[in-house]
């Protein structure tokens, strides 16, 4: 398992929201300066968060991005499968398809193990935790 920039950018974004999070919009030319993260990267990012429901935006001169949900409800968990799609230590415990050795592979149940401790451990931190 490797975590792209794209996932370390995302969870450093929104903590940077968690810690700007007095119910105004942040903008992401605040984002970008404070976090020296160029524009075009972060509208990629901050487009998957939005979508994904962990950000509101609002438009305009006042507009920007804030969180939607209390700090303490944020799992780094869920922010990174939003933007990392799989977090798994192999590609064959995400497998879309069937593996034909799934029954014979000695090692498919470690990995199995490895990617559950994984995803507990990161969907055990909060926002909050990090702050």
């Amino acid at each position: 398992m490797m975590i792209s920039t794209k996932g370390r950018y995302a969870l450093s974004i929104m903590l940077d929201l968690a810690q700007h999070n007095d119910g105004t919009y942040v903008s992401l030319k605040d984002i970008s300066e404070r976090q020296e993260i160029s524009m075009k990267y972060l509208e990629a990012i901050i487009s998957k968060l939005s979508k994904g429901g962990l950000v509101d935006s609002a438009r305009g001169k006042s507009g920007g991005y804030r969180l939607n949900r209390e700090v303490e409800e944020y799992k780094v968990g869920e922010i990174l499968i939003l933007t990392e799609k799989s977090l798994a230590p192999v590609a064959c415990v995400d497998c879309e398809k069937e593996c034909t050795k799934a029954g014979s592979c000695l090692t498919r149940p470690m990995w199995n193990e490895l990617n559950e401790v994984i995803m507990e451990f990161l969907n055990s931190k909060t926002l909050a935790d990090l702050l």
